[in-house]
């Protein structure tokens, strides 16, 4: 969403206090300039945004119409593409700039011979199932086509020798990518599938049936195609065990990183293996997990559990609650208002005795066996704001660790003893969005970090930077660092921009996202103050699964502070006098949420 490219210029710079401000001034004597899109770009959207730059005085013509600007002569308007190549000429008094882009579709080419589409065959990875579990099929071909798929290995029993019709599907509902939300365009559109034919089957006995060969008739020809993918179907007595290898086990809700997370599983979790597809596993409790983060571990007993004596244990700001296990089962956590919810799976309560004293932060723990094998353990809280919780196996025994909330000091309106961290998004190499100039939203961000930084300091609180210079940073090092230095809040600071389709003149405004519920009432605060403070435009508040949005030790948000792409935010965004208001009221708006939240 924020990576454009194009022949970056150097903008000229203030320096202020070690930090590069961009003044207004310095932008209004650039010759004609395309910041996006890159050329011979390949898109699948309806439209496309031309954003750049030229001398304020004169027009902009774009395949010979003006072109709406901003004061200091920026432009970003969008254009309807058609399939195919689209060509815009860019011209401002005697400079000229060609740009093609290339409108491709996203679904594959429908045959009108014999054939089937390029890489239609479905299931395209070796799957793994349980008896009795529908597997389905699929393939693109000619209309009017005659599709089935025959499976049965040398290894495969005989009654799973069976061929398959695959019918053809009348029309689908197409749902918008997640992205769709950000541009307002996330309606579902029903699509004529033709070309498109599936079929599901389920099999009844443990075997390998090999790769599933697909069958086309088609204008009185007949051809066969290998899938790629292999067909086995487990015997539940001989269930693979394994074991989670990383620290944060990324748990799924399905085979891809399309589906949506679910807790991290920590290291140390065993399991058994009750599916897979391609490098994807099934856990027993229901989640999906890549392989490479696992390993299998020589056991065919079921790993289960049971739980005795529950105790917990004050530690410096915070409480740890200790679960002690036979093994270390898969976990998942749920916070809500004033509660949160741990829940083990896999495992069966022989419970008598919890020790719980009394306690800065939970109220009561209630239990209950909700299935033979799950068990739901419920900590309601003294206060409805959380402050971050951690989850770690030592040994057999799974740790808890609830935080406690920072020390405020109200009277003086002091932020002293708090620490906040702040995580200047992009740096090095990754530019993020780019300006009409080609000014890089990294600087944009360093900016604004830099200069938050000293206003909370002023205000008292202990304040670290994720990074201070313009250096590559990994999101998982950036994750890492919130980790470690377990702040009691963490801010990801960015600017904005808008996937090929958007509207860049009239999308603008302040956006703020979050992930865990601990983060979602001091995004609503914030973004609340900035947009009231600051008259500026609201984007809105988020619900977002973005790396720097997920660390759960923290409330942890991401500000998005403007548009970069947007001709005439540009301009607020790169004013130095602007800025410094920008981070003063940032300063001001977290000291507020701080002697305000409860």
């Amino acid at each position: 969403m924020k990576r454009f490219f194009g022949i970056a210029i150097l903008a000229a710079i203030l320096i202020v206090g070690g930090m590069m401000l961009v003044p207004v001034a310095a932008q209004t004597k650039q010759s004609l300039f395309l910041a996006y899109p890159p050329p011979e770009h390949q898109t699948t959207a309806e439209t496309i945004f031309l954003i750049g730059t030229a001398s304020p005085s004169g027009d902009v013509f774009i395949n010979g119409k003006p072109i709406e600007r901003s004061p200091a002569g920026h432009f970003a308007p969008s254009f309807p593409l058609q399939m195919g190549v689209n060509l815009f000429t860019i011209r401002h008094e005697n400079e000229e700039i060609k740009v093609e882009v290339t409108k491709v579709s996203s679904e594959p080419e429908i045959p009108q011979e014999a054939a089937f589409a390029e890489d239609s065959l479905t299931p395209a990875v070796n799957v793994v199932r349980l008896p009795g579990e529908s597997i389905c099929f699929g393939a693109m071909a000619p209309p009017n086509a005659e599709v089935s798929v025959r499976l049965g290995g040398a290894a495969a029993p005989a009654t799973q020798d069976r061929t398959i019709s695959l019918l053809p599907q009348p029309e689908s509902v197409q749902l918008p990518p997640n992205s769709a939300i950000l541009t307002s365009h996330n309606q579902p559109t029903v699509v004529a599938a033709r070309g498109r034919y599936q079929g599901c089957t389920t099999f009844s006995e443990a075997g390998n049936l090999g790769k599933p060969l697909f069958e086309l008739r088609f204008d009185r020809e007949i051809i066969s195609q290998e899938g790629k993918g292999e067909i086995d179907i487990l015997s539940p007595n001989q269930l693979e065990v394994i074991e989670v290898t990383a620290d944060a086990g990324v748990a799924r809700t399905g085979p891809s990183t399309d589906y949506s997370r679910l807790t991290p599983l920590p290291k140390g979790t065993i399991a058994r293996v009750t599916g897979k597809e391609g490098e994807w596993l099934r856990l027993d409790y229901g989640a999906w997990i890549k392989e490479e983060e696992t390993k299998p571990i020589a056991s065919n007993i079921p790993p289960t559990s049971f739980i005795r004596s529950i105790t917990s244990r004050p530690i410096k700001g915070a409480t740890e609650i200790i679960f002690p296990l036979q093994i270390p089962v898969p976990v998942s956590v749920r916070q809500g208002d004033k509660f949160i919810t741990l829940t083990l799976y896999n495992t069966t309560a022989q419970t008598d005795t919890i020790r719980l004293d009394d306690d800065p932060l939970i109220k009561r723990l209630d239990w209950q066996q909700v299935t033979p094998t799950r068990i739901d353990y419920t900590f309601y809280l003294k206060t409805e704001q959380q402050w971050g919780y951690d989850l770690r196996y030592e040994g057999t025994s799974l740790i808890f660790t609830l935080r406690h909330a920072p020390p405020i000091i109200s009277q003086t309106k002091s932020l002293k003893g708090v620490k906040i961290l702040l995580d200047p998004g992009h740096g090095g190499e990754e530019l993020g969005a780019k300006g009409p100039t080609g000014y890089p939203e990294k600087d944009a961000n360093l900016v604004m970090s830099q200069l938050l930084a000293q206003e909370l300091k002023k205000l008292g609180a202990t304040v670290d930077l994720t990074r201070d210079t313009d250096v590559d940073l990994s999101l998982e090092d950036r994750v890492k660092i919130i980790d470690d230095k377990k702040p009691d809040i963490a801010l990801s600071i960015h600017y904005n921009a808008l996937p090929d389709g958007g509207d860049a003149i009239n999308t603008k405004g302040i956006g703020v996202f979050w992930y865990y519920p601990q983060g979602h009432e001091f995004a609503v605060f914030l973004h609340n103050y900035l947009v009231e403070k600051l008259d500026r435009p609201s984007y809105g508040v988020y619900w977002n699964n973005l790396a720097l949005t997920r660390p759960h030790t923290a409330p942890s948000v991401l500000l998005e502070l403007g548009f970069m792409i947007n001709p005439w935010e540009f301009e607020w965004i790169t004013n130095p006098q602007e800025q410094k208001q920008l981070a003063r009221a940032i300063a001001e708006g977290i000291k507020e949420w701080f002697l305000t939240v409860r």
